[in-house]
């Protein structure tokens, strides 16, 4: 054979085929097969790799197969017919063939899905690139820890409806639902449906990291209630189209009092802003200089005239005093710095509030550090 000449001698291929052990033909196969990958190959001298192949396939020692599957499993030079053989073959050959090889069609290995184990389909799940016809097969037939693996396998393609079929049919794992939660893009569709299926750790990753409507920030907060506020106003501080988002609210009786103070705190001024705007049916630019008004009276105006508790007012008065006396400079204790401040600036004002409106904000506001939180009880009860 032309291919054999450079790289291979007539004892490579007698050795291959009549070999005396199992080693000794697995050493020539391996020689073989690395010297086909290396060479380029005329039609006829494919054709001749190729017989080859099927003489390895066919071989009784697992060393010789194990060699073929090991090395050219990344191969194009594999004939389908060689490739099927191996995939039916034991695992530790069988498996680098799935993982990789090029010579399967989309049909050949839905098929191997569909009638194979969980270790087969392991393997498929973790190829370099995975179809929709694929993964809707791993939809239709496959099992937990196979679903699991080809939802963590961002170089897998899924259609929507396969997807809202995953998440149908794993609705009680966990398992799954967190790996279809962690792919890099979701449908909305998705989203919305695994928020109301996923633990806390889960879903707040899902809020932070995947696009979501008004419509489901306010779904969130009506199943979740205190938690999920907390979530509405991460959207809030997120979200591109305020304006919207606060008539949204508004729409459905969410834009409280509580949801804006909490806002306040977070430091989201434009929400309370658009907030403000809208429950007292004022223009925003006209919103903006009252609450920015450098004496007492613009916030008091805008804020009496948006129908809040009288209350209140005064930790609305400290949060935008605090909120102009400092510099936010993006670190990881911003929030938590002007949380602590505002409330002392509250706690600290020469109208002394009641012990219950104390209460209402360290329990409505986020969780601050544990030793602000004690300083702050601290200032109350002096």
């Amino acid at each position: 054979m032309a291919i054999t000449r450079s790289a291979l001698t007539d004892e490579d291929i007698r050795t291959l085929v009549k070999g005396a052990t199992p080693d000794e033909r697995a050493a020539a196969a391996h020689k073989i097969c690395r010297a086909f990958e290396t060479t380029t190959l005329t039609d006829e001298e494919r054709s001749s790799a190729q017989d080859i192949l099927r003489v390895m396939a066919r071989d009784a020692a697992e060393l010789v197969r194990r060699a073929l599957a090991v090395t050219l499993k990344s191969s194009p030079l594999v004939p389908r017919d060689v490739a099927l053989r191996l995939a039916k073959d034991i695992d530790s050959i069988a498996l680098p063939m799935l993982e990789a090889s090029p010579a399967f069609t989309d049909a050949d290995l839905a098929e191997i899905l569909r009638i194979g184990g969980p270790v087969q389909q392991m393997a498929i799940a973790k190829r370099p690139r995975v179809s929709q016809t694929l993964t809707k097969a791993f939809a239709d037939h496959g099992g937990e820890p196979g679903v699991e693996a080809v939802c963590a396998n961002d170089n897998a393609d899924f259609a929507e409806q396969t997807l809202q079929a995953i998440v149908a049919r794993f609705e009680n794992s966990e398992r799954v639902l967190a790996a279809v939660a962690y792919r890099n893009a979701l449908p909305l569709s998705v989203t919305e449906k695994l928020v109301s299926l996923v633990g806390d750790e889960v879903r707040h990753h899902l809020l932070n990291h995947h696009e979501i409507s008004a419509e489901l920030a306010l779904a969130v907060t009506i199943g979740a209630r205190e938690r999920a506020t907390v979530d509405l106003v991460d959207q809030a501080g997120r979200t591109a189209d305020v304006k919207t988002f606060v008539q949204h609210l508004q729409a459905h009786d969410r834009l409280t009092a509580s949801l804006l103070l909490r806002v306040l705190a977070h430091g989201h001024m434009t929400f309370l802003e658009w907030g403000l705007s809208e429950l007292a049916s004022v223009p925003h630019h006209r919103t903006w200089l009252m609450i920015h008004d450098a004496g007492p009276l613009g916030l008091k105006a805008i804020y009496d005239r948006a129908g809040l508790p009288a209350r209140l007012y005064g930790a609305f008065r400290a949060g935008v005093d605090t909120y102009h006396s400092m510099e936010f400079d993006g670190g990881t204790r911003d929030r938590e710095r002007f949380q602590e401040r505002m409330l002392q600036r509250f706690l600290t004002q020469p109208i002394v509030p009641g012990r219950e409106d104390i209460d209402y904000l360290l329990d409505k506001m986020d969780k601050i550090s544990e030793a602000a939180r004690t300083s702050v009880r601290a200032s109350a009860r002096a």
